[in-house]
């Protein structure tokens, strides 16, 4: 039942890797002709209750109790607020790659937030060494946008794509931690809804009503963005997040950057040469040593698979 679960565990991690790589450039289109913080707003308002109603109804879920609605409303503050929601406002000003570039930071912010805060998960020189390996593959790919960093609207796009990603991993930490005793689905679902609610005080301080503009390419959009980009892959990111080590489940801000790449050369004709190739697989070989140090923290002889590993650590943990 356990390698039922972690392999679940698994499938769920792969569809945040790929849905969440399309989302920056749906983020942008919906961000550039709507206000952004209520465009998020109306997203998370609501892709929340739709998870919630879901999970309750076809699903074992009970309401929860005063204690977890407090932990997804912090949650939902760092991580859907503080987060998405700024990340989507810096979206403004940035394109969706550098945003990708900086979002590609989480797994660092991680490591260090674990570091200094809390003695579980630790990393070993492979893990600091694979994370080092896969920030310099997405530095490689979206290189050509680092001479645009000079540019007044860039510098604030991202220092507040700075500010997201910090929040986002503080969030992440919290409900490892806080959210072990309860269903994720709804946990995803209520973490939405609270940081709906939140986005509306930013929404009556920084957006201009005056330039509400409703049609296709917004609704499509909108309509993306809460269906698969909210309630599917943050579902799917919440489950990830339960059952396996959080430093590992945060390696899909390495996947997603490549997502947008190969996407934009898909759809939009974009550009993917030799190089963009070798960053690819530079990227693939840090999250490979990230996951071969993990094995070794467990297993010190280095055998088996990352899966027969996670089935033992869930084992001795239970």
């Amino acid at each position: 039942m356990t390698k039922d679960k972690n392999l679940l565990a698994y499938f769920a991690l792969g569809a945040v890797c790929l849905i969440w790589g399309t989302t920056y450039l749906v983020l942008r289109i919906g961000v550039t002709q709507f206000p952004p913080f209520l465009f998020s707003m109306l997203r998370f308002l609501a892709a929340g209750p739709i998870l919630i109603a879901i999970t309750l109804f076809f699903g074992k879920a009970k309401w929860p109790d005063r204690n977890t609605l407090i932990n997804q409303a912090i949650s939902g503050l760092f991580m859907v607020t503080l987060g998405i929601t700024v990340v989507g406002w810096a979206e403004v000003y940035i394109s969706s790659g550098v945003a990708a570039i900086i979002c590609s930071m989480m797994p660092i912010w991680t490591v260090l937030i674990n570091v200094l805060v809390t003695k579980d998960e630790k990393p070993n020189w492979l893990i600091i060494l694979g994370l080092a390996t896969g920030l310099t593959g997405i530095l490689l790919i979206f290189g050509e946008h680092l001479t645009e960093f000079s540019n007044a609207n860039y510098l604030k796009g991202i220092i507040l794509t700075f500010i997201a990603n910090l929040c986002w991993a503080i969030g992440s930490i919290w409900i490892k931690k806080k959210n072990q005793n309860s269903d994720p689905f709804l946990n995803a679902g209520l973490q939405m809804l609270f940081g709906g609610i939140f986005a509306i005080p930013l929404s009556l301080i920084f957006d201009d009503y005056s330039g509400v503009q409703w049609n296709a390419s917004v609704l499509l959009s909108l309509g993306y963005m809460i269906m698969v980009g909210s309630v599917a892959a943050y579902a799917c990111y919440s489950y990830a997040i339960k059952k396996l080590p959080m430093t590992l489940v945060s390696l899909y801000a390495y996947i997603n950057p490549i997502v947008a790449v190969i996407l934009g050369w898909l759809v939009l004709n974009e550009k993917l040469n030799f190089q963009i190739g070798f960053a690819i697989s530079i990227t693939v070989l840090g999250i490979y040593l990230v996951n071969r140090g993990y094995q070794l923290k467990t297993n010190p002889l280095g055998l088996g698979s990352i899966g027969k590993v996670l089935n033992i650590k869930s084992k001795l943990s239970n």
